[in-house]
């Protein structure tokens, strides 16, 4: 490797991780493994993969890492190993052009503006030039244009092999050339797609598969939770009406039939959301039907997918599109009203208790799951979701009879992989936990500002401001400031730019422009400040001076308002289990440990961390999430940060975690 590999260079952790690696795949095994930011795990599982000779499938958390490891790091270690294995990269559906789907794009008027129709032009040329139909490939489309779904399939619109151009899918010719490859890399949505036994129409890739590696391995089982759930959401409903309308144009007589009913449709998927306006972002099925507005909006949405199904019933054998468009009607229906009707335990989650003042406490959860709804700024989704799923995950992974590796950087907390094993459904797992193997004692530093007040405390934002804005004078900005909550993250941009405090350095916020935009504007300034929330815990990777300073305003436990969180919580509790305990504390550590790994992502980078939450060191449970990071030296003077960023070869060894108060004793 160190021959073929610029410089590389060899690691006692990753060379660990390697032979566990391979030890798990020789004896089928199931490896749980937590490799430190620095330990190099992609080169580490993919070496003894790739040595074995089986076929292996790799799953990824994202997109982007998909492609980097596809596109980057597998060709390097192939290329250094000389392995004549074949690899292929597998996407979801919504990845690839559907050439069907642009041919009725092409006709339809559906595009709302100049630039909208320049991209459809686009796409159109590019289509005719592209060997993989990746979405991907199209540069500056951006991520979240309404002409994607125009031009893509989905598992309810596909005609499967009645449609004309199923002999140029894309989507075939990945599936095809994944059955024929040695490794496959996948993302998880993929990958637990497959095991949800959700095909797509095209026939499982996995089966076959004697080694299973799983990296970032601690999302799995809040995807899960998806996957072996249920749903449906206003567009989809939306695309059903409007396909049903595209597909009359080679039916004679069949645009009579539809318009009326395909209309209604849409006009009943607007009204729901309409009537839903009043309610929280998300919350339960009871409390969506609380109101009464919204109980009948649903039955009218009903009676419009009845009513859509019954027209195109005469109509469907006319064409396979009109056909798919029956059968996506009657799939709506089905469950739209299992949502709706519930069950007969669903409106009783907590039938042992008092009625809580809180309208939103009691809450509809069948026996497999919670039943609840989200919205969005134009939509909405009402969905089912497993409280758990252990027990599917162990019974697919049982049945592969394959090798399982479970890899992150964030599995553990304070060094122990139960929780993340338990999610997961894994008994007495190999385990392997090694170190980042930075050098943490003189690359980085933990501030812990003294005399804030609790985070509940109407000022703290504030304070927080106030005890962050030297350490930013210190580092010459170059900082990323992460919050528990969108309106703390609003509340301090405003505070950062009311002219009042001195911060002469540029500002990203999130929600201002797209993630990447950000991230690379962020980049590019060398002395920015970036404000992200909870998505911004992942998937930063900015090595190198760029980013000194992280800082985390509060310890990252779960929105009291979520309803699947809040189900599981009480059925943890119903099962004489601790809620805090067993789920809310260690999901707050893998949280926060996520945070904390966008600081040090190289040898040569240095960086402060800052950790507001007076918490920390004022309850018990705060030295569980000091115990369960890196060993970073602790500091509460500012004075220390100040001598880090003036010094850069040593840290002043003053005031260092050696003179920390106990974090049982009481708050400072």
């Amino acid at each position: 490797m160190a021959a073929r590999i610029d410089a590389f260079r060899p690691r006692a952790a990753q060379q660990t991780l390697a032979g566990a690696v391979a030890d798990a795949i020789d004896a089928r095994a199931t490896l749980l493994a937590e490799a430190g930011t620095g330990t190099g795990k992609t080169f580490a599982y993919l070496v003894p993969a790739l040595l074995s000779g089986l076929k292996t499938i790799v799953s990824t958390g994202t997109r982007a890492l998909q492609d980097q490891l596809f596109h980057r790091d597998l060709p390097r270690v192939r290329d250094a190993l000389g392995s004549g294995l074949r690899s292929a990269l597998l996407k979801g559906r919504a990845n690839y052009l559907c050439l069907y789907r642009l041919e009725q794009a092409r006709g339809a008027p559906r595009l709302t503006s100049r630039e909208q129709a320049h991209d459809l032009q686009r796409i159109v040329a590019w289509a005719g030039r592209t060997r993989m139909g990746d979405m991907a490939e199209l540069d500056g489309l951006p991520e979240d244009t309404p002409l994607l779904p125009l031009v893509t399939s989905t598992v309810d619109n596909c005609l499967g092999n009645e449609c004309p151009f199923w002999s140029e899918c894309f989507l075939v010719q990945a599936r095809q050339r994944a059955q024929a490859a040695d490794v496959v890399v996948v993302n998880h949505h993929l990958l637990l797609a497959d095991l949800a036994l959700k095909q797509e129409g095209f026939g499982e890739i996995l089966p076959g598969a004697q080694v299973f590696i799983v990296d970032e391995a601690h999302q799995l089982p809040e995807l899960a939770a998806q996957f072996f759930g249920e749903g449906m959401s206003a567009r989809p409903l939306v695309e059903l009406a409007r396909d049903a309308i595209a597909e009359c144009k080679n039916v004679p007589g069949a645009l009579p039939v539809l318009q009326g009913p395909a209309q209604w449709l849409e006009d009943a998927t607007r009204a729901l959301r309409v009537a839903m306006d009043g309610l929280p972002p998300r919350g339960t099925r009871y409390r969506a039907l609380y109101e009464p507005s919204v109980e009948d909006a649903l039955h009218t949405l009903d009676e419009a997918l009845l009513h859509l199904r019954d027209a195109l019933a005469p109509v469907r054998e006319a064409s396979p599109g009109l056909d798919s468009c029956h059968a996506r009607a009657q799939a709506f229906i089905t469950r739209l009203r299992r949502w709706n009707d519930g069950s007969a335990a669903a409106d009783s989650m907590f039938d042992e208790a008092e009625p809580a003042a809180d309208e939103d406490a009691p809450d509809a959860r069948g026996d497999d799951g919670v039943l609840w709804y989200e919205l969005t700024p134009r939509g909405f989704r009402l969905q089912r979701t497993p409280l758990d799923v252990s027990a599917p995950l162990r019974t697919h992974r049982e049945a592969s009879r394959a090798g399982w590796i479970f890899t992150s950087a964030t599995m553990t907390v304070d060094g122990d992989f139960d929780h993340i094993a338990a999610r997961l459904g894994i008994e007495a797992p190999r385990t392997l936990l090694t170190p980042s193997p930075f050098d943490w004692a003189h690359q980085a530093l933990c501030y812990l500002p003294p005399r804030l007040p609790q985070p509940a405390a109407p000022d703290y934002t504030r304070a927080v401001v106030d005890a962050v804005l030297p350490v930013l004078h210190a580092s010459g900005g170059r900082a990323f400031l992460l919050f528990a909550s969108h309106r703390a993250l609003r509340e301090t941009a405003a505070l950062l730019r009311d002219g009042s405090r001195d911060c002469p350095w540029p500002l990203f916020v999130q929600g201002e422009a797209p993630r990447h935009v950000l991230l690379q504007r962020f980049r590019e300034s060398g002395n920015g400040v970036l404000l992200g929330a909870a998505s911004f815990r992942e998937g930063v990777d900015v090595a190198g001076d760029a980013l000194s300073v992280v800082v985390i305003d509060k310890l990252p436990f779960a929105a009291p308002d979520d309803p699947v969180f809040e189900a599981r919580l009480d059925a943890i509790r119903r099962a004489g289990g601790n809620p805090f305990r067993d789920e809310q504390l260690p999901q707050a550590v893998i949280a926060l440990k996520q945070g904390v790994g966008r600081l040090i992502r190289t040898e040569f980078d240095r960086g402060v961390l800052v950790l507001c939450d007076p918490r920390l060191l004022g309850r018990s449970y705060g030295g569980v999430f000091l115990d369960s990071l890196p060993p970073l030296p602790r500091t509460r003077e500012i004075a220390t940060v100040a001598s880090f960023f003036a010094t850069p070869a040593t840290i002043v060894p003053d005031t260092l975690s050696e003179s920390l108060p106990n974090p049982d004793s009481p708050a400072p």
